[in-house]
């Protein structure tokens, strides 16, 4: 079950979803999705159920690749940091990245582990259940 110690925001079943602040939230924790999506399970394998984004194309070109998607779990940490979640869950959140940069970069094991670990994916789902935000109001339309 996820602590809410902080909710200034408005997210979760009594958030009312009227407010500028909420919306402003759930666009930012809409587009840190967007990019996790992108990152961890753009495309899939027909036939199967397995899913590889960037990272793990990235991951392909020694060093760099694997730094790129370093960068970019880290700017989902800094936002998640941003809209103020505890120490404890961006320890966790910044575990994933080095696990993902460090075991992402050995040769061949490194690319078969990126198509399933899925760092993006994980901590943009820390920030969902931390704010407790139902996957319905992430469907949303935006006005």
């Amino acid at each position: 079950m996820a602590a809410r110690a902080w909710n200034a925001g408005g997210f979760g079943a009594n958030a009312s979803s009227a407010t500028p602040d909420f919306e402003q939230r759930m666009q930012k924790i809409r587009r840190l999705s967007g990019i996790s999506r992108l990152m961890d399970t753009a495309v899939g394998i027909p036939g199967t159920r397995l899913r590889f984004g960037a990272d793990s194309v990235l991951g392909l070109v020694p060093v760099l690749g694997d730094g790129a998607g370093a960068l970019v779990g880290l700017y989902i940490v800094n936002e998640a940091r941003r809209m103020g979640l505890p120490r404890e869950k961006l320890a966790k959140m910044i575990g994933n990245v080095a696990m993902d940069s460090v075991v992402g970069s050995v040769p061949l094991f490194g690319d078969l582990f990126d198509v399933y670990f899925k760092s993006h994916r994980r901590n943009v789902q820390i920030i969902i259940d931390h704010f407790g935000v139902e996957p319905e109001e992430l469907r949303r339309k935006r006005k």
